[in-house]
């Protein structure tokens, strides 16, 4: 089979050549149709992560051997099953479940998979969606996208667990309580999105991007702050009418993370969820005196994939923008997005 893969930290992706994979047991091979492109796909093909005081963390920490095809938003239809493999079907269209754990802990028996301390995930340990077909260990992790776009529904795979589990972390609030999205790229829309569908009516977008801030204003927030300067977290509660109770940091680094601490209520949350490095110094006794709580937020679990797809196929769930891309213009999708070209999401389809 062909994959676009990291040959090489850095380098452009390289087509090349892999066994088509034969299952064995309860695994399920998966015909790659529809992969999104993800930033976390450019920290991979990076080679590393920027950890923040200076320090990194290399793929190769993490159990990655190169080349490794990355891409972890998957849908297809399965093509091939194993003997134990059951409740699935050759011809099956799925979603793919991607961050997959070792399968036998007690996080991944209570569908955890994603706090499994031996990660073996879809497109960083094991081949991911840039390549033709995916080995996926057991049919649990596969949903069925009902009546969504595979290609919207692929992007649920992480996108959209991912919100979903940063906004599980701030809820229950009131409708008109101020929520604050940090960054109005893919995940930023999705906020939007999810939070309408929730009912809520108070969304605050932050970008230092006019165009993605138009997007947010589209999409639906309710207002619009450019994120750049120090003033930011004056700017935040003066358009939130008061200190906020909930911010989201979908960019992660040390300027939005400290704007969005400095934003908050009594009691208010901080949860952070890009990865684009820096650090965060806090005071303790403030920490206590205004009972703040800051939360990182590692994608989701297979729930979050079924519950996301659920209120997709209800209706309530606006679709976000997707740009789609053939596969072989891979590295051209990866310097879109790395050079922030990119409104929405860009998913790759079928040569």
């Amino acid at each position: 089979m062909k994959a676009w893969a990291v040959v090489e930290a850095g380098a452009p992706l390289q087509e090349i050549e892999l066994p088509n994979p034969e299952p064995t047991g309860t695994e399920v091979v998966v015909e790659v149709t529809h992969c999104g492109v993800c930033h976390s796909d450019l920290h991979f093909w990076k080679g590393e992560y920027n950890m923040g005081g200076g320090k990194v963390m290399r793929i190769a920490d993490r159990g990655v051997t190169l080349p490794r095809a990355p891409g972890h938003e998957i849908a297809g239809r399965v093509i091939a099953i194993g003997p134990d493999a059951q409740d699935v079907a050759i011809g099956d269209v799925r979603v793919v479940y991607p961050w997959l754990g070792c399968g036998h802990c007690a996080a991944c028996m209570a569908e955890q998979d994603n706090m499994c301390t031996a990660q073996r995930q879809l497109g960083v340990v094991q081949h991911g969606g840039f390549a033709a077909q995916v080995v996926v260990p057991h049919p649990r992790y596969l949903v069925d996208p009902g009546g969504v776009d595979l290609a919207l529904a692929a992007t649920y795979a992480c996108s959209g667990i991912s919100v979903y589990s940063a906004l599980r972390k701030v809820m229950p609030l009131a409708p008109d309580d101020a929520v604050v999205l940090i960054g109005a790229g893919g995940l930023g829309l999705m906020g939007i999105a999810m939070l309408k569908a929730f009912g809520h009516r108070h969304i605050i977008s932050i970008d230092t991007d006019a165009d993605k801030l138009a997007a947010a204003l589209a999409e639906g927030a309710t207002k619009a702050i450019d994120g750049r300067g120090d003033d930011v977290a004056a700017r935040i509660i003066e358009a939130a009418g008061g200190p906020v109770k909930a911010v989201i940091d979908f960019v992660n680094i040390s300027s939005t993370a400290r704007a969005g601490l400095d934003a908050l209520a009594k009691g208010g949350r901080l949860v952070l969820l890009g990865m684009s490095g820096g650090e965060l110094t806090l005071s303790l006794a403030a920490m206590v005196f205004r009972a703040n709580r800051v939360e990182g937020s590692n994608t989701g679990n297979l729930q979050d994939l079924r519950d996301v797809i659920e209120l997709a196929n209800s209706g309530k769930l606006k679709p976000t923008p997707i740009h789609l891309c053939p596969k072989h213009e891979a590295n051209q999708a990866m310097e879109d997005l790395h050079h922030g070209k990119v409104t929405g999401r860009i998913v790759l389809n079928d040569d």
